[in-house]
């Protein structure tokens, strides 16, 4: 199920999950999250405008363009994360309950003994819900950053 998202849509599920998280990126911002050149990220924004996912904004520095989503753009995240998870469930499903709190245990002591930048963590969790990751590896801020 993940993959006919991800294959029906290219990088635009993890583009409006990462624009999702509100703090208003910028096109190279998300073209770096993203691992996308200049032009495919401008395509890419160009895109969801035009479909009435992301409206571009003043950024908080006046210079750049901040990108947003739009009542449509958080519909479709909402849905794509739901299909994540739910695609997800089966992976878990062997589990037990004790089971999967070790494996979410072992996840988040692997992602944080990682050393990577702050770019690098946010591209590995560019598809992450964070109200199902409530004990993220990510500073809540790293996009602010990056």
């Amino acid at each position: 199920m993940a993959r006919d998202i991800l294959s029906h849509v290219g990088e635009t599920p993890a583009a409006l999950v990462v624009i999702g998280y509100g703090s208003g990126p910028s096109n190279d911002q998300l073209r770096r999250i993203l691992g996308l050149s200049h032009p495919g990220a401008v395509r890419l924004v160009d895109r969801l405008v035009a479909d009435d996912l992301v409206e571009r904004r003043v950024g908080r520095d006046r210079r750049a363009v901040a990108l947003y989503l739009t009542a449509n753009g958080e519909a479709l995240r909402e849905e794509l994360l739901k299909r994540r998870l739910a695609a997800m469930r089966p992976l878990l499903a062997g589990l037990s309950a004790s089971e999967q709190e070790t494996f979410a245990a072992l996840l988040h002591k692997m992602l944080t003994s990682l050393e990577t930048t702050d770019l690098e963590r946010c591209t590995l969790c560019r598809l992450c819900d964070p109200r199902v990751c409530t004990n993220c590896p990510i500073p809540a801020n790293v996009l602010a950053q990056t």
